[in-house]
């Protein structure tokens, strides 16, 4: 068996290109609006896509391959679903605000950098076989196991260990890699439950308690040998003051500064 975490040659989306001819001194509108407006019109777009498939977000990098995913197929809210006997077809539409079943529901790990591998409900690993077709049998990963997720124009892919796209037949049939290029038979949305802890920024922690916002900066900024933390120990009203006035991070810096030169720390 080969080597579990080999890497699998990848591969980029082919596609066609079209001519977009605009007329000579006319505006294209999308630029008629601001940044800001288009950021909104997005996260828009995003929560009503995601309430659509009952609270299952659209994965948009390969960051975001991981834990808990369906792969759906088309713009009718089908997925494909694993059967017992390891093969995999699609599944039943489902009405708006459904998520996928049990069935239709893959656990996605990194490999490496740029490979996932995909486990079904039946605990077994999804692998591509010799003549092409897409079976989840595998109790371990090897390089058969490994998938490339492919991003490119706002479009994802699958491209297996063959070097070629995860495809969905038009008749319904099981899943197969054969296709050296993607088109519309390719073409994918992995889809995720896993909650997006959003990052906190610094205006976030400037708006917590004194003592916490000056922690938080000491444990960002300031390193100690002994490796214990030490924050200045005089009046926090200087620090509330600062806040209020609009000098919070000049202040907080001379305080750390000030550590420094009582030899609190080195």
């Amino acid at each position: 068996m080969a080597d579990p975490y080999t890497l699998v040659k990848g591969g980029k989306l082919k596609f066609k290109k079209g001519k977009n001819k605009k007329l000579k001194g006319m505006k294209d509108s999308a630029t008629a609006k601001t940044s800001s407006e288009t950021n909104q019109d997005e996260l828009a777009n995003q929560r009503e896509d995601t309430l659509k498939h009952g609270g299952w977000w659209k994965i948009e990098s390969f960051l975001q391959c991981t834990g808990a995913v369906a792969i759906e197929v088309g713009a009718t809210n089908r997925y494909v679903q694993a059967l017992d006997s390891g093969l995999f077809c699609l599944g039943n539409e489902h009405s708006l605000g459904e998520g996928p079943e049990a069935e239709e529901i893959l656990t996605a790990m990194k490999t490496t950098d740029s490979h996932i591998a995909l486990k079904s409900g039946y605990n077994k690993y999804l692998s591509v076989q010799s003549d092409g077709k897409v079976v989840g049998r595998s109790d371990a990963i090897s390089s058969k196991e490994q998938w490339q997720p492919i991003f490119q124009d706002g479009k994802m892919a699958l491209l297996g260990c063959n070097d070629c796209f995860l495809t969905m037949p038009e008749d319904g049939g099981k899943l197969f890699c054969k296709s050296k290029t993607a088109t519309d038979k390719e073409y994918i949305q992995m889809r995720s439950c896993t909650k997006i802890e959003k990052p906190k920024s610094e205006l976030d922690i400037d708006s917590g308690k004194i003592k916490d916002v000056e922690l938080s900066y000491v444990k960002k900024y300031q390193s100690f040998e002994d490796r214990h933390i030490k924050v200045n120990p005089d009046d926090k009203k200087i620090v509330k003051k600062a806040r209020i006035e609009g000098s919070l991070h000049e202040t907080l810096l001379d305080r750390r500064e000030k550590m420094k030169s009582d030899k609190f720390c080195k």
